[in-house]
């Protein structure tokens, strides 16, 4: 009878026979020095579609890898075919270090913490004047997982035709966020994707927006021999069917810069942000919270920077700012 538990021995021990001569397994990886550096462009269905070389070549995860995500953005180390051929398929081998990361949760509530994009260096936040409405929250709520990722935002105002943009840029001011403000005839005339190109030059730019606001429209404009399909939008509801459904890196037509096209968004869950990262957005605060007590939330009595802006170092408008975006995390966006 075959024994288990601490009864056993070696004698009770399987052992898989393995082919007469082949060489036990190493836990030493290959460090293919010689891999391709690659630049992700999309992701389908498990199929990475890359940059090398200034082919686009498709690729597949290594299983070396493991659980190591891979994202558009990213800068990867790949081998195999690479000529770019139909029906070839080569393997992201290696993920080079992000010099960024803009995540998101899928609600405040939610442990899961998920890569938007990576290695961008400015985040294009659209949205519409009206119809859809604007929202204010989700706007802040970007803002901040802009802040926290280190990159610099941009308010990208559409269909100012039909409504004014002076009442939310005056809710922005204070932080200095650099703005495009654009309508329909300027769309449609190619004035506002100059205006927004001369906005992105040398960088890497994520767009992001929920539907209806004319992302996608606009970065059809900014790479016009790229289209993607665009959306209706509910007069009534103000919702629009999500037509961008994995985010999509182009070059700009004069090479100057890259546009990454994201997925729209209903919600921005800001679970994974460290509010204590949000203050480095704010140099001229930041100076302040030196006499702020340990682990201040910089929204209570004790919080140093309100005698910091009583001294005159920085504009009370400028913490009432800081302490709205911080504000976001704990209030959902309907509220």
């Amino acid at each position: 009878m075959r024994r288990y538990g601490k009864h056993t021995d070696e004698d009770d021990v399987r052992v898989r026979p393995g082919r007469k001569g082949s060489r036990p397994r190493t836990h030493i990886r290959p460090k293919h020095e010689d891999a391709a550096e690659g630049f992700v462009l999309t992701i389908d269905r498990g199929r990475l579609t890359c940059l090398v070389d200034g082919r686009t070549v498709t690729a597949m995860k290594a299983r070396e890898l493991g659980r190591k995500g891979v994202v558009v953005g990213d800068r990867v180390g790949i081998v195999g075919d690479l000529t770019g051929a139909k029906d070839t398929l080569a393997r992201i081998v290696r993920v080079e270090e992000r010099s960024s990361v803009l995540r998101r949760t899928a609600d405040d509530d939610d442990p899961y913490e998920r890569v938007v994009v990576a290695n961008a260096d400015q985040l294009a936040i659209v949205t519409a004047l009206a119809d859809p409405e604007p929202r204010p929250r989700l706007i802040d709520r970007c803002l901040v997982a802009a802040y926290d990722a280190g990159l610099e935002p941009l308010l990208v105002l559409t269909k100012s035709d039909l409504a004014p943009a002076d009442q939310l840029l005056e809710t922005y001011a204070p932080l200095g966020t650099r703005y495009v403000v654009t309508n329909r005839e300027e769309l449609a005339d190619g004035a506002a994707a100059d205006r927004v190109r001369e906005r992105l030059g040398g960088r890497i730019t994520a767009f992001v927006g929920h539907s209806g606001v004319g992302k996608t429209t606009l970065v059809n404009h900014l790479v016009p021999d790229r289209q993607r399909a665009v959306g209706h939008v509910n007069a009534v509801t103000g919702r629009g069917r999500h037509t961008t459904t994995s985010a999509l890196a182009l070059p700009l037509p004069d090479g100057s810069g890259w546009v990454i096209d994201t997925p729209g968004v209903r919600s921005f869950g800001l679970n994974h942000i460290d509010p204590s990262r949000v203050i480095h957005a704010f140099p001229d605060l930041v100076p302040g919270t030196e006499e702020c007590p340990r682990a201040c939330s910089h929204d209570e009595p004790d919080c140093a920077l309100d005698d910091w802006v009583a001294a005159g170092h920085a504009e009370q408008a400028r913490l009432y700012s800081l302490r709205r975006l911080l504000s976001t995390r704990e209030r959902r966006e309907g509220d």
